[in-house]
């Protein structure tokens, strides 16, 4: 329960509309967009300049209460879960787009600019921001820098961290940071922009931001490829990239769904093939056509059982629907759902699928897997009850053999997903010691207090998150059921 003293100070700072108490609309920010975790804030601010979120973090840190900063809500990792109270700083309404350079390629926005709306205003200029979670449709920019998310266009075109060139971000002391500038190229100092990309949140919280854009590709193409076995399908991955071809996007979804993309599109997909990769190819006219053909003959002859262009425009976009589709596809599949983001370098993508596979009979869990194959990036789903205590904790032993997996493999305990509560247990195993220790150490440094979304990144024991059966005591409600 927030002090009442407290409570008029952050109604005087971002008045009476902009800050919710009330236990209906706190609910609406105690979780993420899985149902694995729910603790209540105390308050909620919607702050709507950069001067408001500084005073509220003054406030904040003078009487050492936790911030949680969220944005569209849309993370998987239980980043925006305010798990100890306090303030939950939403910047959903800080959402104006300030300026679109079309001479300079660069762009600035304030951090609640939701993505998918950011593209489509680019796109009437003919640019585009490459960055493209399956989230575009409610997370914002902010978000996406926090998490330095991707998606399926970090193939050809990379990953969030490398298009920012500048940052206004607020301390948890108040102070105001401006960081990096307006040019490609910049050498003065520290990259300490690039420092709070996927730092979900902890060290200081993201107000503005200034990215470089691309010129809109002349022309797109779409095809697909369908596999007997998953394991081929990882392999042609790797043939393809190692042909020195480099398309746009190369994703992958195995039987379960493929399934769900033909309920959706209704297009006659093969639902009895394992799997189908989903590939895109851009540039001018020629050289998308040319490369599309070119992927065909290696996946046929690789053993695809069908490899072909989409017909035209309309085919395209409905499978590139069904794929967006399939984050709501399995999370409304079943009460509670495990779904990964575990990273592996790409040639190690079949014998990761391989390894899913395995964990899954093992334990009696069939493993539905889907992800951008092109990244070695592979978000393999469990459906479960977390009701079922016997059922979640057999769930809960899958996923952690396949991080284990991954880590064995080479890879990373997360491609775009971040830490957030998910993956904590595993960091020290994941990371060199020495630069955990930094992390803890630029952490204390620039919040002494622990306030900026507490219990995140690294294992807190004095935090009172729960999952799994611990949760059920304080659920209110169950996705999917």
């Amino acid at each position: 329960m927030l002090d009442q003293a407290i409570a008029r100070k952050l109604k005087s700072i971002v008045g009476e509309e902009n800050l919710l108490l009330e236990k209906e609309d706190l609910l609406t920010y105690s979780y993420d967009a899985t149902n694995i975790w729910i603790h209540m804030p105390d308050a909620v601010v919607l702050p709507r300049t950069t001067s408001q979120v500084s005073s509220v973090m003054k406030l904040a840190n003078e009487y050492k209460i936790p911030v949680t900063p969220r944005g569209g809500g849309t993370n998987v990792s239980g980043g925006s879960i305010p798990i100890k109270g306090g303030i939950v700083l939403c910047t959903t309404r800080m959402n104006r787009i300030l300026s679109i350079n079309k001479a300079t390629l660069v762009a600035e926005v304030e951090t609640g600019v939701v993505m998918q709306e950011f593209n489509q205003i680019l796109a009437q200029e003919g640019l585009f921001y490459p960055p493209d979670p399956q989230s575009a449709a409610g997370c914002t920019v902010g978000g996406t820098v926090a998490e330095n998310a991707s998606g399926p266009y970090g193939l050809k075109y990379g990953v969030t961290k490398q298009y920012l060139l500048g940052l206004e971000v607020v301390l948890a002391n108040g102070d105001v940071a401006r960081l990096g500038g307006i040019t490609i190229k910049n050498r003065m100092g520290y990259e300490l922009t690039t420092l709070f990309a996927g730092s979900e949140g902890t060290l200081g919280i993201i107000t503005r931001i200034t990215v470089k854009l691309l010129p809109l590709p002349r022309a797109q193409r779409t095809m697909l490829a369908v596999f007997d076995s998953t394991e081929t399908a990882g392999e042609a991955v790797s043939r393809i990239i190692g042909r020195g071809i480099l398309p746009a996007k190369i994703e992958f979804v195995d039987n379960w769904f493929l399934r769900r993309m033909e309920e959706i599109t209704h297009l006659g997909l093969p639902v009895e093939a394992e799997a189908l990769l989903l590939i895109q190819s851009d540039g001018d006219i020629e050289s998308a056509d040319r490369e599309i053909q070119q992927i065909i003959t290696i996946c046929r002859d690789i053993g695809a059982r069908e490899a072909r262009a989409a017909a035209d425009e309309i085919e395209a976009n409905k499978l590139w629907q069904g794929r967006r589709s399939a984050f709501s596809a399995v999370y409304s599949s079943a009460p509670s759902v495990l779904s990964e983001d575990i990273t592996v370098p790409r040639d190690k993508l079949p014998d990761l699928i391989k390894r899913c596979n395995e964990i899954g009979k093992k334990h009696g869990f069939p493993i539905h897997m889907v992800g951008h194959a092109g990244d070695g990036n592979l978000h393999p789903a469990v459906l479960t009850d977390i009701r079922d205590k016997e059922n979640f904790s057999r769930a809960s032993r899958v996923i952690e053999e396949m991080i284990e997996a991954a880590l064995e493999l080479g890879g990373v305990l997360s491609g775009e997903h971040g830490i957030g509560l998910e993956k904590q247990r595993f960091m020290a195993r994941a990371m060199d010691p020495v630069a955990l220790r930094i992390m803890k150490e630029i952490k204390h440094l620039l919040d002494p207090n622990g306030i900026l979304n507490p219990g995140k990144y690294w294992e807190d024991r004095g935090v009172d998150h729960h999952r799994g059966e611990e949760i059920q005591g304080n659920r209110t409600f169950s996705q999917g059921s």
